[in-house]
């Protein structure tokens, strides 16, 4: 009796521990796989994923698929790395407040805004860092199902930008205003000591009678301590003269192109792009931004070519660009509408890939795990219902986001 007891308990315990083992385990086969923007595709493959990394990925002929573990046939989809979104804001009203959110609430609206769209990691560039800091860590600790979040916190600005001031009175936000150089090498080092990962200048301030800019000194000084923390600096910026300000003062990243100023020159350009500067050209905004203004069609056509033309000048001109929408501050989640815009002004689909996954890796500091699809990188991937290749609206059509092996976004 006591030995079938005996038998009994070691099966049952080795059927959990069976059980255990595969329940980090995925496996994609059969698809289209673009391992990196710059490799061919292997046409029939198949991915293992363990544990949040990849285990293997090649031809499906040549991967063994173990029983027991999840499998997703792919035939006729596509397979790329995660999606990164560099320009994202934490600051809908779906977020704010997360203390008093369901886990269930957070991931709706995570997904309504970012899973849905293939990111697996976003860079919010404005938001209140002690909230922010809260919904990574209900996503870390598996409560909530959302991206990876890197964050900047609070923005710093001279004065707070004219459109966002009733958004922040209704919500109950504060985010101080900078008044010294003193004051903002503290704020810095204080945001970064609790949990930024980068900082945030608005080099212009659109205020009720015109673009306040930001002096040249404080922007350096915010700058300087942000890089002696090793952290990355992104300028909002509203013209050419707050780009100007970024230049001189070593910004990392550019958040917007500047279609209401004057074109950009060739030489504008080796400017920027000497200065080692990466771009979101967030082109999605302007079209949104000129229809709230009810500007006319031929207007809207005009001002979205000529930020058009200053992706293309820059990218051109070997410019980075990383893939990013502004959401957060817009609602216009759906992310056809940048694909167009992107490929109207010249870039491939591999261009595009690569502002979505390797360019954003590398610029901060994550392409020896994240960007690509290899044995040992995270299994952050992106499952397409179309083939970019054929056109660059497929990177819109999402059938699954998977996040560190886990499905966090499936089509219905």
């Amino acid at each position: 009796m006591r030995l079938r007891l005996a038998v009994h308990l070691l099966l049952v315990l080795a059927f959990f521990a069976t059980d255990q083992s595969h329940a980090s385990e995925l496996a994609l086969v059969g698809a289209k796989i673009y391992l990196s923007p710059t490799e061919p595709p292997i046409e029939d493959g198949s991915i293992l994923m363990h544990s949040g990394h990849i285990l293997s990925v090649g031809p499906s002929a040549e991967i063994k698929v173990p029983r027991g573990i999840t499998v997703i046939d792919c035939a006729g989809l596509v397979v790329t790395a995660g999606f990164w979104n560099s320009h994202v804001h934490i600051l809908l009203p779906g977020l704010l407040h997360a203390g008093k959110l369901s886990p269930e609430q957070i991931s709706s609206q995570l997904q309504e805004m970012l899973t849905r769209w293939g990111f697996t990691t976003v860079f919010d560039i404005a938001s209140v860092l002690q909230n922010t800091n809260l919904i990574r860590h209900r996503i870390e600790r598996g409560e909530v199902k959302g991206p990876r979040i890197l964050t900047v916190g609070e923005p710093f600005w001279v004065k707070a930008p004219i459109y966002v001031k009733s958004f922040l009175e209704a919500n109950r936000v504060s985010i101080p205003e900078v008044k010294s150089t003193v004051e903002a090498r503290e704020r810095v080092r204080h945001q970064i000591h609790v949990g930024a990962d980068g900082i945030k200048i608005f080099a212009n301030s659109v205020e009720r009678n015109g673009i306040l800019t930001m002096p040249l000194d404080l922007a350096k000084v915010i700058v300087a301590e942000a890089h002696r923390a090793g952290k990355p600096v992104f300028a909002h910026v509203s013209n050419n003269q707050g780009i100007e300000v970024a230049i001189q003062s070593g910004v990392d990243i550019l958040a917007h192109t500047t279609p209401m100023d004057t074109p950009w020159s060739p030489s504008f350009v080796q400017r920027m792009t000497a200065a080692h500067m990466a771009l979101t050209p967030t082109l999605t905004l302007w079209d949104v931004e000129a229809r709230k203004s009810h500007a006319s069609p031929e207007n809207i056509e005009q001002g979205m070519s000529k930020a058009a033309w200053q992706l293309q000048a820059f990218y051109q001109a070997g410019g980075q660009v990383l893939f990013g929408t502004d959401v957060g501050y817009i609602e216009q989640f759906d992310t056809s509408e940048e694909f167009k815009w992107m490929s109207r002004a010249g870039m491939s689909f591999q261009d595009i890939l690569a502002s979505l996954t390797t360019n954003p890796a590398q610029r901060f500091g994550y392409s020896t795990h994240s960007g690509l699809i290899a044995k040992g990188m995270d299994a952050d991937l992106v499952v397409l219902r179309a083939d970019p290749a054929q056109s660059t609206s497929a990177f819109s059509k999402i059938r699954y986001t998977i996040r560190n092996g886990e499905i966090i976004y499936a089509e219905k």
